[in-house]
């Protein structure tokens, strides 16, 4: 098992997902990261309502349900390609359309704390996972939605993702009225 999953080269992950890598502090290890950013937004929640939950920041933008639940769906595609790859599977694994999921995924009639448990479950599954595999799975080279990816690039990718809708819960969703 790796003691630090070292930042991916960018040979190693489609050129889409360079700014959620960026995201990622060089000087942290990613599961470290992982594990405070778990904490973090689990407490960024406490105290938000349902209905304050329902909310978006604009007309035809996803509620902050549906944001949490897309952030969701993306660690679990990410986490199985991770899991894909490091057992060897060579397949082509399939890309997906974000707002299909989204709206498919009637975030609004669930209540929020299901949402935040479902997540919290999630993560701890993900990073015990994660802890399972060497550093040459984490190496290896796969396929996901036709683009070369290794595991460890997943990994920050997952890191990444999270902390970009952080910062947009932040910069957009924090500024509507309570």
């Amino acid at each position: 098992m790796p003691t630090a999953i070292l930042k991916p080269e960018p040979q190693e992950y489609p050129e889409a997902f360079k700014s959620y890598i960026e995201l990622v502090p060089a000087d942290k290890d990613v599961m470290y990261y992982l594990e405070k950013q778990h904490a973090d937004l689990l407490h960024m929640f406490k105290g938000i309502s349902d209905a304050r939950a329902e909310e978006s920041y604009e007309p035809g933008k996803w509620t902050i349900k549906e944001l949490l639940q897309h952030m969701i769906d993306c660690e679990r595609i990410f986490a199985y390609r991770i899991l894909c790859i490091c057992r060897g599977e060579t397949a082509s694994l399939p890309g997906f359309d974000e707002n299909l999921y989204a709206y498919n995924s009637l975030a609004n009639i669930r209540p929020l704390e299901s949402i935040l448990n479902e997540y919290d479950l999630l993560r701890r599954s993900n990073l015990a996972m994660i802890r399972s595999f060497t550093s040459e799975m984490l190496d290896r080279v796969g396929i996901a939605n036709g683009n070369q990816v290794t595991p460890r690039a997943l990994v920050h990718i997952i890191a990444g993702h999270e902390q970009h809708h952080v910062n947009i819960l932040n910069e957009r969703y924090a500024k509507m009225k309570k």
